[in-house]
């Protein structure tokens, strides 16, 4: 869950990564004007818990489970039966310090106390989104409602706050109460002390420590010169406007071979054997080292780029969409939507431009030197000539496209948010009532004329 808290002279985000700080995108955005006061990140660590601690562990997962699924039935069984919605304070009553007392549940004192309240603090948030969704205040898909949790589920975690009095011992291992002592593979120091941390054990059976720290110096890069667009496309990953291209790596194609061998020797393994429970761990490695290794190569990427360029410009691509095509295996191989992410939360930290363009402009069609948009071009053309004379290659000219046309725009908010006199933006310069409907376009070519397809 990422969450962003803006005033007028702090913005705070929380994300997950591995080893590295990261922020996820949120649902608001940041004024380029406003000051950067504290950040909120997240650190992720792997940890080697032993044969006691693994067995506490598994105890607080369970026990978070339970809290979780009993404040959840709770909940239901008031509605089916017509009664008020049960408030956070009496849920937390009934489900932890009254279930205390009681027979079936007294073992749920032999855990941290804020392992409970945190379980149950996510089913509160777990309902706020749903009925957020359903009233309009939250925006994207609708979110369904909180279902049970299982002991089968991929991800186990639990986490603890400063409450809980978590400590990163000076030996480096990490102190959590009632399990112990835990050794942490530090690739890196954490840059404060942390506020939180959350155990988790993924479907590899590999165990984590997330750390959120707050960053409150100003971490703003040298202004540069440059700007850039980016092409994002399946034979090549990412394509500039400077002419750049970046190969796609296929992470996913390339363990494909190992990945089938796996699930075939899974697939012959007896149903609920200890045979097919190592084999099912083998396949999530499998998987785990794909994920991995894409999003390393995704996080070097996206730092240089915004390292050496002031603004970024990227194309509003619809992955939901083209997930459901037959180019849906290689479009989630792309990881498209996690690469844009990282290039915005890491803008907005290092104090750089990013925008999307609208999905809907025709930059593969479109002629960057005159402006000209061209009929539809096929997949298998990769250059294509002008009327004008100019000879285009396809990629690189979608990608300046996307950059002027993100230059418009930003220019276009900019406008908006300047205090002062200042030239009214090209959507209030108009002279005739139906102009005000048009979209906005890029050399003075409208871009309502057709969709843009996928490269």
């Amino acid at each position: 869950m990422c969450r962003n808290f803006v005033t007028k002279t702090k913005w705070t985000c929380i994300a997950k990564v591995q080893c590295l700080p990261v922020r996820m995108p949120c649902d608001s955005t940041i004024d380029q004007h406003d000051t950067v006061m504290a950040v909120q990140l997240r650190y992720n660590y792997r940890i080697t818990p032993d044969t006691a601690q693994r067995t506490a562990l598994a105890q607080a997962f369970g026990c978070a489970r339970v809290v979780f699924n009993d404040g959840l039935r709770l909940r239901q069984q008031a509605r089916e039966a017509g009664e008020k919605y049960i408030s956070d304070g009496d849920l937390s009553k009934l489900v932890i310090t009254a279930a205390k007392a009681t027979e079936s549940r007294s073992w749920l004192g032999e855990v941290s106390a804020v392992v409970l309240q945190q379980a149950l603090a996510d089913l509160n948030t777990a309902y706020r989104n749903f009925f957020n969704s359903l009233s309009g205040e939250r925006r994207g898909r609708t979110v369904a409602p909180p279902r049970y949790r299982s002991r089968k589920d991929n991800r186990q975690a639990i986490r603890f706050t400063q409450n809980s009095r978590f400590k990163v011992c000076d030996n480096g291992r990490l102190r959590l109460p009632k399990i112990g002592d835990v050794a942490v593979r530090w690739s890196r120091g954490l840059p404060s002390d942390p506020t939180s941390v959350t155990v988790v054990k993924d479907t590899a059976g590999r165990y984590f420590a997330s750390f959120v720290v707050t960053i409150g110096e100003d971490e703003t890069l040298p202004p540069v010169d440059s700007e850039i667009g980016i092409d994002l496309g399946l034979t090549h990953f990412a394509v500039m406007s400077d002419g750049t291209k970046v190969t796609a790596p296929k992470f996913l194609r390339r363990a494909a071979r190992k990945l089938k061998r796996l699930q075939q020797a899974l697939s012959r393994k007896q149903r609920g054997s200890n045979r097919r429970r190592k084999a099912v761990i083998e396949v999530a490695r499998a998987h785990a080292w794909v994920a991995d290794a894409r999003r390393d190569w995704q996080h070097k990427l996206s730092t240089a780029i915004i390292r050496d360029n002031q603004a970024v410009y990227v194309e509003d691509l619809c992955v939901v969409g083209l997930g459901r095509t037959r180019l849906a295996k290689s479009v989630h191989d792309a990881g498209w939507a996690a690469f844009t992410g990282m290039l915005e939360y890491k803008a907005q930290r290092y104090g750089r431009v990013f925008a999307r363009v609208d999905r809907w402009l025709p930059s593969t069609r479109m002629c960057c030197d005159c402006g000209r948009i061209n009929e539809k071009i096929a997949l298998h053309v990769r250059e294509w000539d002008c009327p004008c004379g100019s000879h285009h290659d396809r990629d690189i000219n979608a990608a300046i496209n996307i950059k002027a046309a993100g230059q418009a725009d930003f220019n276009d908010r900019r406008a908006h948010v300047r205090p002062g006199l200042v030239p009214a933006a090209r959507s209030e310069a108009v002279t005739h009532p139906d102009a005000a409907c048009s979209t906005r376009s890029v050399e003075g070519i409208s871009v309502l004329q057709g969709g843009e397809d996928v490269n």
